[in-house]
């Protein structure tokens, strides 16, 4: 038997407009990467990325997207992401970019700030997981050091703090139902 590899993508849906994110749809984000693959390399790119492409992980209020590819193509799926450059979902059409975080890239080597290479590029969930929770602690930090005044600060602190709160009554929910069947 055959095991397939396959490469994931992080990136960030940014837009100006509010309603282009809650409007996000797995399906409609999955159909608008693989039309502009078809536009940027042909119908081989399209054939090459549709066999194991997927969106697996879509936050609509973060604007955080991870997309699976096979490890054969994934340079076809992110030279792709640069041309797109609206989000088009019942009849709206909303200006917005992706903005690639991580590729699972463990290695870059810049050569006179004009080329760059990268040398090992792994496949897993985990090395994105692992980047994401890096990359929200960092943009914490950002928002933190950028306020104003005191109360903002102990606003963001306040709603950062509940929010881990709940999600460890959630799971300690989960746990004592388990438990309880």
């Amino acid at each position: 038997m055959v095991r397939f590899k396959h490469r994931y993508l992080l990136c960030e849906l940014v837009s100006d407009d509010p309603r282009c994110r809650l409007s996000l749809d797995d399906r409609v984000l999955s159909s608008l990467v693989r039309d502009t693959i078809a536009r940027v390399h042909g119908t081989f790119g399209a054939a090459a990325c549709s066999i194991g492409f997927a969106v697996r992980y879509l936050n609509a209020y973060t604007g955080i997207v991870l997309l699976r590819c096979r490890k054969e193509f994934y340079q076809l799926v992110w030279s792709a992401l640069p041309f797109i450059t609206y989000l088009e979902n019942k009849g709206h059409r909303y200006p917005c970019f992706f903005n690639t975080l991580h590729v699972g890239v463990c290695k870059v080597e810049t050569f006179h700030k004009l080329l760059t290479t990268v040398t090992h590029v792994p496949g897993t969930i985990r090395t994105c997981q692992k980047f994401l929770i890096q990359y929200n602690r960092r943009q914490l930090l950002i928002l933190l050091q950028n306020c104003t005044d005191e109360g903002e600060r102990e606003a963001i602190q306040k709603s950062v703090t509940r929010s881990c709160l709940l999600e460890e009554e959630e799971e300690s929910g989960e746990e004592a139902a388990e438990a309880m069947e």
